[in-house]
């Protein structure tokens, strides 16, 4: 039988991670009555990865609430959430342009790490994982900076860049699990994925 799950996410880069593993995925997507960015809200003094894993347990919550009410066949349910951290500072999605670009000036010439935890549930069994990589951007000037927000690629984006975008010609090292950085650590996710039995 081919192992088949939902992903409850609306990122299009984890889809396609996802059918990296060859695992067959229907996407379970929050409707207008849930409020998800909610869930994303830090609470004060929150350490970024305390913060990034409560989202995502959050997260599987609210989807395994949601598969349950909508009466979809029963089967394992992913969740992700990726945080872009500067020390204790979590940088999230930006605002607007501005936004952006302030988030760029703080990430260039320096380290940053980038966490991505996941959350594979179904019933009572709850498997958790969580990948933490390091990132460092070259310097960037101005004008690098107002071309890359000018794309509009750091929109929608965790610290407001795309590792497998543009953003690849300011990055000068990576450490860690580029798929974790795109939004999705494939290692954590088929170590989770088997423990379900949803992979061999």
């Amino acid at each position: 039988m081919t192992p088949f799950i939902y992903l409850a996410s609306q990122s299009p880069r984890r889809s396609q991670l996802l059918a990296q593993l060859g695992v067959e995925h229907r996407l379970l997507l929050p409707d207008a009555s849930e409020d998800s960015e909610a869930l994303e809200v830090v609470l004060p003094g929150e350490a970024p990865l305390d913060y990034v894993q409560r989202v995502t347990a959050l997260k599987l919550q609210a989807a395994l609430v949601r598969l349950k009410r909508l009466q979809w066949p029963v089967a394992p349910v992913l969740c992700a959430d990726t945080t872009v951290a500067l020390g204790r500072t979590i940088l999230g999605k930006p605002q607007d342009a501005a936004h952006a670009d302030q988030m760029l000036k703080q990430l260039a010439g320096r380290s940053h790490r980038v966490m991505t935890a996941i959350a594979l549930g179904e019933g009572a069994r709850i498997v958790r994982e969580c990948s933490v990589s390091r990132v460092r951007f070259a310097p960037l000037s101005d004008a690098e900076r107002a071309a890359y927000v000018a794309s509009g690629e750091p929109m929608g984006k965790a610290g407001a860049y795309a590792v497998q975008g543009l953003a690849a010609a300011f990055i000068e090292r990576i450490e860690g699990s580029y798929s974790g950085i795109m939004g999705l650590p494939l290692f954590e996710t088929a170590q989770a994925l088997r423990a379900l039995d949803c992979l061999e």
